[in-house]
């Protein structure tokens, strides 16, 4: 268990934009989807006020949009300019910030102080970087239905929710391999290809755990590498798509 836990910490909020149309926020008629009100706050505010009432004491968000970095200075953030995709952007607030450093989006939209708290509590005192995942059948009696992108393992499939802890210096090594990631991150089976013939044989015959998987993946960047289940199935939705948006006003309980 992490001792960290009771401690202030330091946040990013990643609100950058990957270009183009977002379908979200024109959905919702905005200029960024981090600017969609749900419950009468944008959800760069929800986001920011989760992460105080957990502890956090600086948090910064890494934006693209100018009406973003409005809204971001407005709330008391720190304003960072995003890189051109997530893993840079987090090195920026690596550099800026130091570690450790919990990361989420902007578009976690029903995020809640206890699942931060919970991660943090859960994460190993020895892991130098941590993702938080939720199984699917954690996740479907949470929000029935709700479609997302799953990694099968032999414990379950498992759907990422967008909160990560980069504990020490050694973790911006784990920054290239996330570049790689987020380039494959809607074909799960080229990630599971990164670990090796050995272990993707493994996977393959379903015998390759999701923690397993993650730390080997850890070992290949130099580093120990942690996977968090959550036990909070809402903690794996986020607003990727119209349909998102219409679930979490649905579950939003202000």
């Amino acid at each position: 268990m992490s001792t960290t836990m009771t401690t202030g910490f330091n946040a990013l909020i990643l609100a950058g934009s990957r270009g183009g149309v977002d379908p979200v926020a024109t959905y919702a008629r905005v200029a960024h989807k981090a600017l969609i009100v749900l419950d009468d706050r944008t959800l760069l505010a929800r986001v920011a006020q989760a992460l105080r009432d957990a502890g956090a004491t600086h948090i910064a968000v890494s934006v693209s949009d100018d009406a973003v970095g409005a809204e971001a200075a407005a709330l008391g953030l720190t304003v960072l300019n995003a890189a051109t995709g997530p893993s840079l952007s987090v090195r920026a607030g690596i550099v800026a910030l130091g570690t450790p450093l919990l990361v989420t989006t902007a578009d976690h939209a029903l995020l809640q102080p206890d699942w931060i708290r919970r991660f943090r509590a859960d994460t190993p005192a020895t892991a130098d970087v941590a993702a938080l995942l939720a199984r699917r059948d954690v996740i479907e009696v949470a929000a029935p239905g709700t479609a997302r992108t799953y990694l099968r393992f032999a414990d379950g499939a498992w759907s990422g929710c967008n909160l990560f802890q980069f504990a020490t210096p050694r973790s911006v090594a784990a920054l290239d391999l996330w570049a790689q990631v987020e380039a494959d991150r809607k074909r799960p089976w080229r990630i599971v290809r990164r670990l090796g013939i050995g272990t993707l044989l493994r996977y393959l015959s379903g015998r390759l755990t999701l923690v397993e998987a993650i730390a080997h993946l850890g070992r290949l960047a130099g580093l120990e590498a942690a996977a968090v289940a959550s036990p909070f199935g809402l903690a794996a939705v986020d607003v990727d798509k119209p349909s998102d948006l219409d679930l979490v006003r649905t579950l939003s309980t202000g």
